[in-house]
């Protein structure tokens, strides 16, 4: 199994890097205030930003990204450990009462798109999850202490994840560029590099997340820029590509036809230097090969042909894997289900203070596009590579639904077990004193918001929640009277 790498930066170009090195990364994004940390940095330091070098900025910044997502693993990891109550295992395709001609149906589909045929996922039978009302479902139940010793994950890991916090910062005639952020600071750097040569410095900090280890380095290179005119520069500018990187331009997008050549490493200049990440990982013992977890079968996708010009042009996967863990697996159900690893979500209950009864619960309004979209249900994902279930469920429903791990007790879960996938139904409380602001913090949501627990039923909600809410509701309710 390969070490899973969770890159703390959402920029396409970093991630596109490591993809075609071998690595397919988790992305998550560090929301550091960049300011805030350089002044911190500072004065811990006992000097201003402007007296700090630019080698000092990148890795001052890098480092307060990868610490931040490293907390936020810990928090997700913290309150997984902490769970308590039941893990309750249902086995739905082991019923005697799901009919042959119900799976068959569903399973033709199937059949059709491995002839080659595409798969229409707005049809019901792919689309939708299973309706296993009225089914007698074996069940199995252990303590939920069990489950998490026994499943891999991140309190179980002795090595990774590795979290790689990256920043990039460009040095022209002794000045410290970042990201312009608007053309017309955009403009006036474009003009004074016009010629120019300058410094493009990226720092790295690298985390192991089993240890708490850290280290830390930096690259440069020297580029030379051309002679361009004030036309490139403004139809430069309305590409927008200069505005949010790091120095105006970029190597790899429009800007790379005005370098005329570079000094030193160039994949430093696209925000993350292989060669650097591959010295750090080796500095925490990790050999690089041990993150490679893309084939070259996944870096050489089909390709169609120009009706013109008869050129080939690239087509992305038709199953597009975004991060570890994403992708469609074939059911014995007879349906597609999302998450090689499976999938879970977090059913988060609010209590009242003066009875201790279950009020509320954040159900989630999924977005027009996704399958069943439209519905309501609760905040979830893939369960990416290196973490168990219930860490899935906590990191999704967080980076979906701002549900804070460090805000909630996990009180139990329910896992729809189909054999090669499952799905993991994580059950929470908000903290006595603690408070969750639940919102969409993602396109995957229309909304997200604390429903009435009465009121969950009259939703339109998505297939499995409107099977499984009966259930899940009596659960709610007898685990606030014990707590």
């Amino acid at each position: 199994m390969p070490i899973p790498l969770i890159l703390a930066s959402k920029s396409k170009p970093r991630r596109d890097v490591l993809y075609s090195a071998g690595i397919c990364p988790t992305i998550r994004v560090s929301h550091v205030d960049e300011p805030a940390a350089l002044e911190a940095a500072a004065r811990e330091e006992g000097v201003t930003v402007d007296d700090l070098s630019i080698k000092q900025r990148v890795m001052i910044l890098a480092a307060a990204k990868a610490e931040a997502v490293h907390r936020a693993y810990r928090d997700v990891a913290d309150t997984a450990a902490a769970a308590t109550g039941d893990r309750v295992i249902a086995y739905p395709l082991k019923a005697k009462e799901i009919k042959d001609s119900e799976r068959e149906a569903a399973v033709e589909d199937l059949r059709e798109a491995a002839a080659g045929k595409p798969i229409d996922y707005s049809k019901a039978e792919i689309a939708t999850t299973r309706d296993f009302s009225g089914i007698d479902m074996p069940t199995v139940t252990e303590p939920i202490a069990t489950a998490i010793a026994g499943q891999p994950g991140l309190t179980e890991a002795t090595v990774g994840p590795l979290i790689l916090g990256c920043d990039s910062m460009f040095l022209l005639d002794g000045e410290c560029y970042g990201k312009p952020h608007s053309e017309e600071v955009a403009r006036e750097r474009l003009r004074a590099m016009r010629g120019a040569t300058g410094e493009l410095w990226t720092g790295h900090c690298l985390i192991d997340f089993a240890s708490g280890r850290m280290v830390r380095g930096a690259s440069k290179a020297t580029l030379h820029f051309c002679e361009y005119s004030d036309l490139d520069i403004e139809r430069y500018i309305a590409t927008g590509e200069p505005l949010e990187v790091a120095g105006s331009f970029t190597l790899e997008g429009f800007g790379g036809a005005f370098i005329d050549s570079i000094e030193g490493d160039p994949h430093g200049i696209i925000g993350l230097s292989l060669p650097l990440a591959r010295r750090l990982a080796a500095q925490l013992g990790v050999e690089w090969t041990d993150l490679w977890n893309v084939t070259r079968s996944d870096l050489a996708p089909d390709a169609e042909y120009d009706a013109k010009t008869g050129a080939a042009k690239p087509l992305p996967p038709k199953e597009n894997v975004h991060q570890p863990g994403d992708g469609w697996v074939d059911c014995a159900c007879g349906r597609k289900h999302w998450g090689t690893n499976g999938a879970s979500g977090v059913l988060l209950a609010r209590r009242s203070e003066t009875t201790g009864e279950v009020t509320h619960v954040v159900m989630q309004h999924r977005a027009v596009w996704s399958a069943e979209g439209g519905t309501w249900g609760i905040p979830g994902g893939a369960t990416a590579d290196g973490e168990s279930p219930i860490e899935g469920a906590l990191r999704e429903s967080y980076e979906e639904a701002n549900i804070t791990p460090e805000d909630i007790d996990v009180v139990g879960s329910y896992c729809e077990d189909h054999g090669p996938w499952s799905y993991t139904t994580v059950f929470a409380f908000e903290k006595p004193g603690h408070r969750v602001e639940p919102k969409a913090n993602d396109d995957e949501s229309m909304e997200i918001e604390w429903v009435p627990v009465d009121d969950v039923p009259n939703r339109k909600l998505l297939t499995a929640m409107r099977t499984d809410w009966p259930n899940f509701a009596a659960r709610l309710r007898a685990l606030a009277a014990v707590r």
